[in-house]
């Protein structure tokens, strides 16, 4: 099985219950899982991690500077090679996913929807071997471009999950090397 991991989940996993500096293992965990191909994450969502975490400011004297990359970016960065999904998107499965958005959407739609169709789209290029992640919950009254990745998963017959099944499916544990081993 193969997780695709939505960008929320390493940003919310570093920001709220697993601080790189704090909780290492859980990272070297994600590491490991990923070069054994256990996990992955859309070229897209990375994309929106390193994106979300950098951005540009004024200084004191009016030049514009770019703000110092934080740990979670740093670390994905190092390791790209391994972590992000080295495949292309099939456009007509993302096409098959858009619909499920809705038929008559519009250019600020499409913005408010963001990259979550290509996480969606990988999942379904294989459904029986792979398993979206991400911290968003469902909320089946949504409709549109307020659509969740869980709804949508479910129109299509992908699995997903959240952090924590995820966690428990691949038995993560702080102990993890020496039980692994």
């Amino acid at each position: 099985m193969l997780y695709l991991l939505d960008a929320n989940v390493l940003i919310d996993a570093n920001r709220d219950y697993y601080p790189i500096e704090r909780i290492p293992e859980f990272w070297e965990w994600l590491d490991d899982l990923a070069n054994n191909q256990k996990t992955k994450t859309p070229f897209e969502m990375y994309g929106e991690v390193m994106k979300g975490r950098r951005s540009k400011a004024k200084g004191t004297d009016g030049e514009t500077i770019e703000r110092k990359k934080d740990e979670l970016t740093d670390w994905l960065g190092k390791r790209k090679g391994a972590m992000v999904l080295d495949e292309n998107v099939n456009i007509e499965l993302i096409n098959q996913v858009m619909i499920c958005y809705g038929s008559n959407l519009n250019d600020e739609d499409i913005r408010k929807i963001g990259r979550d169709p290509f996480l969606i789209t990988y999942a379904l290029q294989d459904p029986e071997k792979r398993v979206v992640v991400t911290t968003e919950v469902s909320k089946p009254s949504r409709i549109g471009a307020n659509r969740h990745i869980p709804d949508v998963c479910k129109d299509l017959k992908v699995r997903c999950c959240n952090t924590f099944q995820f966690i428990r499916e691949l038995n993560f544990r702080t102990d993890w090397q020496s039980t692994n081993r």
